[in-house]
């Protein structure tokens, strides 16, 4: 079975450029709030990263993200 992702639209893209909102069209997303689940590929990984700044991503099997990206903070060890 694929790996999926969960996508949640978490800003509105109406301000942002026609590509931007394309993308998230594409994606499946139309309501702020909303919530999808896609197959975890390339081209939906390149499509997800394009709109980062409006979406919030987690794996679909309910596990949090690890690392330093998913938590936002820096790990320097002191």
């Amino acid at each position: 079975m694929a790996a999926k992702l969960r996508v949640t639209l978490r800003k509105s893209p109406i301000s942002y450029t026609a590509k931007a909102r394309s993308t998230v069209r594409s994606l499946g997303l139309h309501r702020i709030g909303e919530t999808v689940e896609i197959t975890d590929n390339d081209v939906t990984r390149g499509m997800v990263r394009a709109v980062r700044f409006l979406v919030v991503v987690e794996p679909a099997d309910g596990t949090a993200p690890t690392g330093s990206a998913a938590t936002g903070q820096e790990e320097n060890g002191s």
